[in-house]
């Protein structure tokens, strides 16, 4: 494997591993555009902008869109836009249903998104997320992650269970407590709480903790796997290998005519629907934002929307060694084969005939290689942030994505070579 590639491979685990939920994803790309000299704005503030400037603005501190201006003003040269999400499946902590049954100390949670249910349990799983503090007349949030194995959420016996491997279906509300151990105190069993722990560990005053949002994840890091060093192994590859593929590649791509822009959206597993999602304003506002602060008219930001470009990048599904049938025989992508190219007819994915094409021409100036897949005509196929953000802001869009296997799982496989191959074009777009 050559080293460039390694080295980029051991960068997004690197990444992954200091990101176990949303809030942390957008931390680490945060301070990796601070490095670069990215500069924090605020949607609050007032904008002075100026060409080849270099910004970032956040939004619950689990979205974030940044920029470089161009030498050439939007309305002339347009937006070049690539879009990912921070969150991925994993499980919600309940903050009030900390309790003791049978010396046993559990609590429950809630499923967000669509994880494999079954390969979350058996894991070593630690607890990350963010609290909201009351300081005088303020209130604070403060990112906290345990950063040690806290419990697991243990399967019933096969002795017990024996219909375990044949298609069990766990129920949410009883079979997924999180167990944290025994728990025995000649003390009231309801004197110990969630905020308790998290104030013990973090030494922050349990009163001033107001709210907590919190998810369990895998502790396990990821790792380089295969006979030839070419695999990716990791939880939370779908869709933070995006997330970092595109960082690296607006760092990477130097000087430009075209403005900028890498979105990294929350939400997307649950919709988009939310403050912070790609169904939301918050990306057709920076741009609006840039345009009238250059000193655009609204014809000039119509003009900037018309020259613009879209690249939704999410997991596309590679051909599975063991489920050869669930894949159309004439799209079946590989691993290690380069970029997927998203096709729905009902347009689950934004891609047309149009972005295609240009896609398309991107790999072949950057010589790199591309697939397509459409799903078998009877089996639907899931969606991206693609579709939305180009109704939204009337902008040409193409699906994209690295394939991998076991998409949802609490542990994914991607190739080493088919990040580099997207953070090679992407690289190309922005240029």
């Amino acid at each position: 494997m050559e080293k460039e590639i390694l080295n980029l491979g051991n960068g997004l685990l690197e990444f992954i591993n200091k990101s176990p939920v949303s809030y942390y994803a957008v931390k680490n790309v945060e301070r990796e555009l601070k490095l670069n000299g990215y500069k924090e704005l605020s949607e609050g503030d007032i904008w002075n902008l100026t060409k080849n400037q270099k910004f970032y603005i956040k939004r619950n501190d689990s979205s974030l869109i940044a920029t470089e201006l161009g030498n050439l003003l939007p309305w002339e040269s347009g937006f070049h836009i690539i879009g990912s999400h921070t969150d991925s499946p994993l499980f919600k902590i309940k903050n009030e249903s900390l309790r003791i049954i049978n010396n046993s100390l559990k609590l429950d949670v809630e499923v967000y998104g669509g994880p494999i249910i079954s390969t979350w349990l058996d894991r070593d799983l630690s607890i990350a997320g963010k609290v909201i503090l009351k300081k005088e007349n303020q209130f604070e949030s403060q990112l906290i992650d345990f950063k040690r194995v806290l419990g697991t959420i243990p399967n019933l016996a096969i002795h017990l269970n024996r219909d375990v491997n044949s298609g069990f279906e766990y129920n949410k509300q009883n079979h997924l407590s999180f167990y944290m151990g025994e728990y025995y105190s000649s003390e009231n069993s309801n004197s110990i709480s969630l905020k308790d722990i998290v104030s013990k560990e973090f030494d922050i005053d349990s009163d001033k903790i107001v709210e907590m949002e919190l998810f369990l994840y895998d502790s396990q890091k990821g790792s380089i796997s295969g006979i030839d060093n070419d695999l990716l192994s990791s939880g939370r590859l779908d869709n933070l290998s995006m997330v970092y593929t595109s960082l690296s590649s607006i760092m990477e791509s130097g000087n430009s005519d075209v403005t900028k822009v890498v979105a990294f959206f929350d939400s997307e597993e649950i919709g988009s629907t939310t403050l912070q999602g790609a169904n939301s304003n918050f990306l057709n506002s920076f741009l609006d934002r840039i345009v009238f602060s250059l000193g655009g008219t609204f014809q000039d930001f119509m003009r900037a929307r018309y020259h613009s470009f879209i690249i939704s990048a999410d997991g596309a599904h590679a051909i599975h060694p063991n489920f050869t049938e669930k894949h159309d025989p004439n799209y079946m992508p590989k691993i290690n084969q380069g970029p997927v190219i998203k096709f729905n007819a009902n347009q689950r994915y934004a891609t047309t005939s149009d972005s295609a094409a240009y896609f398309a021409n991107l790999c072949l100036n950057t010589e790199i290689p591309y697939q397509k897949i459409i799903n078998r005509s009877d089996t639907p196929c899931g969606s991206t942030i693609g579709p939305m953000t180009s109704s939204l802001l009337g902008i040409k869009t193409v699906d994209v994505g690295t394939p991998m296997l076991a998409m949802h799982s609490i542990r994914e496989t991607q190739g080493v070579r088919d990040i580099y191959y997207m953070f090679k074009v992407l690289t190309t777009f922005l240029q």
